[in-house]
């Protein structure tokens, strides 16, 4: 069924106007080539917005595909990026239509059009300097999908008192939900879960060395947690960023709506 089919469906009252919604948003994909099928859609289907993984990628792949998002939705986050990939995207698109994290490992094009901006509040909190990286993925994903950021770095449980007063800044704030970053036991996240009102997703990174090493402690620690939080594969900084953004963004919609729903009655 094709987007026709579903226009003339609800003409002759044969679908009603939500089954027609569903069913419209499941239409949304761009063809490229054979190396390519672009969800240009799945931010209004799921949530989530489409992103482009370069690793593993060519840098002229990556700029083709980037351009079909550009054409298709405003702006393209690129994640995993190498350098290479950056020297060909700059020479591409131009620098003032690219914005390169060399900590993410992320670059966003754009036509100039801004991130739009939901109303959502995401905190991004790291346990240490080392572990910035993977929440600087998490931070520019969930600006991408149209949050506010509060990021507080370098905070783990080696010097906990730096902690605390951290978490009374990131609180003021009222966040939606917090990404906490955190490698070598991971302990961070189960403590913050534990002090805060708002969703925690725990991101185990990569850090740390010996047995254990390599993020493998820090995951099992955190889906070991006795305090309650989700938890994402290491360095699944996108993952991270997305689900709080989910969330923060769910809470803002839902907060709007029962603006709108007061206002009106208080208009009766």
């Amino acid at each position: 069924m094709d987007l026709t089919d579903i226009l003339r469906a609800v003409k002759e009252g044969k679908m009603d106007l939500e089954t027609a919604k569903q069913q419209a948003r499941g239409l949304g994909f761009v063809s490229y080539t054979d190396i390519a099928k672009l969800d240009s859609h799945r931010k209004s289907r799921t949530g989530v917005i489409e992103a482009i993984l370069a690793d593993c990628k060519s840098p002229d792949d990556v700029v083709e595909i980037a351009r079909v998002m550009v054409a298709e939705s405003k702006r393209a986050l690129i994640t995993r990026v190498s350098p290479q990939h950056v020297e060909v995207l700059k020479q591409a698109f131009g620098e003032d239509k690219l914005e390169w994290n060399s900590r993410a490992r992320t670059v966003v094009i754009h036509d100039g059009t801004p991130a739009p901006r939901t109303g959502g509040i995401v905190g991004i909190v790291s346990a240490g300097t080392a572990d910035i990286p993977a929440a600087e993925e998490a931070r520019v994903v969930a600006s991408e999908m149209g949050c506010e950021t509060v990021t507080v770095y370098d905070v783990g449980v080696a010097g906990i008192h730096r902690l605390i007063p951290a978490l009374h800044k990131l609180k003021a704030t009222k966040p939606g939900a917090i990404v906490v970053a955190a490698g070598r036991e991971g302990t961070l996240p189960t403590i913050v879960s534990g002090l805060v009102d708002a969703p925690v997703i725990g991101l185990p990174v990569s850090t740390g060395y010996g047995a254990g090493g390599g993020g493998k402690a820090a995951l099992l620690a955190m889906l070991q947690s006795c305090s309650t939080l989700a938890v994402v594969n290491i360095d699944a900084g996108f993952v991270a960023g997305a689900y709080a953004a989910r969330i923060a963004n769910m809470i803002a919609a839902a907060y709007t709506r029962g603006r709108e729903d007061r206002v009106e009655q208080e208009g009766k």
